[in-house]
């Protein structure tokens, strides 16, 4: 034995030499065990390398379309097939608008111009690159040409346009100016467009993530006066993608819609500023005093608007051409299951140099790929097929991934068991969201890396800062719960539900495939330079993630999230953890149904009274607020019967594999395995969501109408409750009922694939 283990140290030493020096040496061994596999993968980490790599791919602006962005496809292709992959890159059509003409000014009561444009920063050499970046634009807003009056509506919310109709303050014909935060992007300028509006504004308020924050760049990490976020307003909420080839690939000859007939494209112009160019605008309105939440961090006093005080002229023309996007594709064949894929994402387009968001998670992927190769070089192979992805265009709205997984989606659905996304990432704790079910195999891999601040894993890391925010005074009930959990090392650490925002949408939502989002923050600082001219790696390398030292423990984690998928000998779901997330769930729902109908009870109790009149201050316009629809009760008893039943076949296929998986053949466990993937896929209904929304199939995952990239669970009932579409919360509850008992069926199904249930004390059943 000991001869064995030193023959085994010399090779790994021999590896790791061999990966220092760019080569594998001749008749170097392949790792003997997982444990080995994973420590011969760790050796090939570079922070170095990650370095360089961010410093070429971020070297100029990389927007869809730009030559960097091909450049940089180009360049990860040539790694991918010098790593020993058999790589190609994938080409799709997509409509992508970039500006050809942009104003905003302040027409009254002064003139004032904005710039819609980044100057360099001191000391940041890759700021001023500036000949070929995109000015202040967001794609997929409706060109125009309008000049109105000027309305403050905080975040652009809903409940922000519920507080100014009370205040007597209408936006329609007049265009509006929001600030980021509290709700995604896009639904500002739509929920504008919907009361009414003809234009709207979005800038960045210091209180959010400039001086209130921290000092500006370059003292400190925050957004500096001139800094502006870009993005996409296309409405994801009723689809990602192409928008003019909604639910197919956007390949040469896909059936396209005009961009007249596309629902996800915005009708009114919109444009971001900085706040050094917004605190003129909002200087300049009149109107009521702004309510204390409405209020940001510039050194003025906010007020509404809507008067005639302040008029501003904006104007927005693009150029609505289609554009070539390019998905790099790298496949590692696995050597005893290839139909059985596991695999991996990030993308590589940014809005400007993308440092950050996304070549952060990129480059951790790159060196995953590396280490993979030269493991491979050495004899190893994976049992399962490895499928690397570095996807072009996620930033305007998913482009690359979603018309790649709609082209493929037959074979995805046949073949896929798991995708592991990552995006931006940078210093401080471990972040997961994804399928619950995945919740234990997450768990134990966090338990084995290692934090490298601390010493401790970051599991154990993870665990002290949910227990420490679970005691704050004012902490909140989902706190007090991971607190809760992270005090009982028994029990993993939960993994929040996937919204939107990032490439794993398709994969979970569309498709039904199993998914997990992964990155590492809350210590490193990037949301000051998020989507800005100012995305850099001089920045990221200064205040986000110094030495590269997360991107490795972010390579060190969804590498062996993808290495352990891939040679699993049985599944690695627990379906216990996704059994007692939708019970939660279910909970939640009809909390939220007693709240409003509670709710609606006191406004009509309040109303009847005159009760807001009385309290409102006569020296100041104000109105009642809309009347609030009395709720029924609602037949929730198809979802709490398959919610029922979804726990005692978790608990069975749970018990019965703990007490059989072990003494299994390898057909059966390699069946156990397959139909694991396929199991996610029963959460998924072809009637989709309500409201023009049903490419999103899944029924227990969702964003929201109303939160974009937050996630909405049991969406179809959730939703149809918070949006007072009574009918189609008792609809949702049978669809989702069913798509459940479809998942217990699956759970079922993996019993009798293993001889039958274990008995009450975990031996066999007789």
């Amino acid at each position: 034995m000991w001869g064995l283990i030193m023959r085994r140290s010399i090779s790994l030493l021999s590896i790791v030499l061999a990966i220092s020096f760019g080569a594998t040496p001749v008749g170097a061994q392949a790792p003997a065990s997982q444990a080995e596999v994973e420590k011969a993968f760790d050796a090939a980490i570079s922070p170095d390398e990650m370095s360089g790599w961010m410093k070429t791919m971020a070297a100029e602006p990389n927007h869809v379309g730009s030559a960097h962005d091909k450049a940089n496809a180009d360049y990860v292709l040539k790694q991918f097939k010098d790593w020993g992959w058999d790589a190609k890159i994938e080409t799709f059509k997509v409509l992508y608008p970039t500006p050809v003409k942009e104003t905003l000014e302040l027409v009254t009561p002064k003139r004032f111009k904005a710039t819609l444009t980044e100057r360099p920063i001191p000391g940041d050499a890759t700021s001023s690159r500036t000949k070929n970046e995109l000015p202040a634009y967001v794609a997929y807003q409706g060109d125009g040409d309008v000049t109105a009056p000027l309305v403050y509506v905080n975040y652009g919310m809903p409940d922000d346009y519920k507080a100014l109709q009370r205040m007597g303050v209408d936006v329609k014909g007049k265009i509006v100016i929001a600030r980021y935060g509290q709700g995604w992007r896009g639904l500002k300028p739509k929920l504008a467009q919907d009361h009414g509006a003809v234009g709207c504004i979005i800038y960045s308020d210091p209180r959010d993530d400039g001086y209130s924050t921290d000092d500006a760049y370059p003292k400190g990490a925050s957004r500096p006066p001139q800094g502006v976020q870009r993005g996409s307003v296309a409405d994801m909420t009723l689809y990602p993608g192409d928008p003019l080839t909604p639910g197919v690939g956007a390949t040469e000859d896909a059936k396209r819609l005009t961009r007249e007939e596309a629902p996800a494209i915005l009708k009114i112009p919109a444009i971001p500023i900085s706040y050094g160019d917004a605190e003129h605008f909002l200087g300049a309105l009149g109107g009521r005093v702004a309510p204390p939440n409405f209020r940001g961090s510039l050194g003025i006093t906010y007020h509404v608007g809507g008067t005639d005080a302040a008029k501003v002229h904006l104007q927005v023309k693009s150029d609505w051409s289609l554009k070539t996007i390019y998905d790099v594709v790298a496949m590692m064949k696995g050597s005893e299951l290839p139909d059985q894929w596991v695999l991996r994402g990030n993308h590589h387009d940014g809005w400007v140099f993308g440092a950050s968001d996304p070549i952060s998670g990129h480059v951790a992927m790159m060196a995953e790929a590396k280490a993979i190769g030269e493991l491979a070089r050495t004899g190893w192979k994976p049992k399962r097929t490895l499928v690397y992805l570095s996807w072009d265009a996620e930033e305007p709205m998913l482009l690359g991934s979603t018309e790649w997984v709609e082209t493929h989606a037959d074979e995805l659905k046949q073949k896929g068991i798991l995708y592991v996304n990552t995006d931006g990432s940078g210093r401080g704790f471990l972040g997961v969201e994804g399928s619950h079910s995945l919740q234990n195999f997450v768990g134990k891999v966090a338990a084995d890396v290692t934090d490298p601040e601390t010493g401790v894993s970051v599991d154990q890391r993870l665990r002290a800062v949910a227990m420490v925010q679970g005691a704050r005074p004012g902490a909140s009930a989902d706190d007090k719960a991971d607190a809760k959990i992270a005090g009982d090392p028994s029990k993993d650490m939960r993994i929040g539900p996937m919204g939107s925002g990032s490439d794993y949408s398709a994969f979970l939502q569309h498709l039904g495939l199993g998914a997990l989002n992964v990155g590492y923050g809350g210590e490193g600082q990037s949301g000051g330079i998020y989507h800005s001219a100012y995305d850099t790696w001089e920045h990221y390398s200064r205040f986000s993630d110094p030495g590269f030292v997360y991107a490795g423990v972010l390579a060190k984690t969804t590498g062996r999230l993808v290495l352990r998928m891939a040679d699993a000998d049985l599944p690695v779901e627990r379906y216990s953890g996704f059994a007692d997330a939708v019970s939660t769930y279910l909970d939640e729902v009809k909390k939220l149904a007693d709240g409003k109908r509670e709710a609606q009870a006191m406004q009509a109790k309040m109303i009847a009274a005159n009760a807001f009149k009385l309290f409102d201050d006569p020296t100041k316009t104000s109105g009642p607020p809309t009347p609030l629809k009395p709720v029924p009760y609602f037949d929730l008893s198809p979802l709490e019967n398959a919610v029922a039943r979804v726990k005692a076949s978790a608990k069975a296929y749970d018990a019965a594999l703990a007490a059989k998986g072990a003494s299994l053949s390898a057909e059966t466990k390699g069946k156990l395995t397959a139909l694991a993937g396929q199991t996610e896929q029963a959460l998924t209904e072809n009637t989709g969501l309500p409201g023009g929304r049903d490419w999103y199939k899944n029924m227990i995952y969702a964003p929201g109408k109303f939160t974009g990239y937050g996630a909405k669970t049991l969406p179809g009932v959730r939703e149809a409750i918070e949006d007072e579409r009574w009918d189609d919360a008792n609809k949702y509850a049978e669809l989702t009922g069913k798509a459940l008992n479809a998942y217990a069926d699956k759970l079922d199904e993996g019993v009798t694939l293993m001889g039958g249930p274990a008995d009450s004390t975990g031996a066999n059943a007789k």
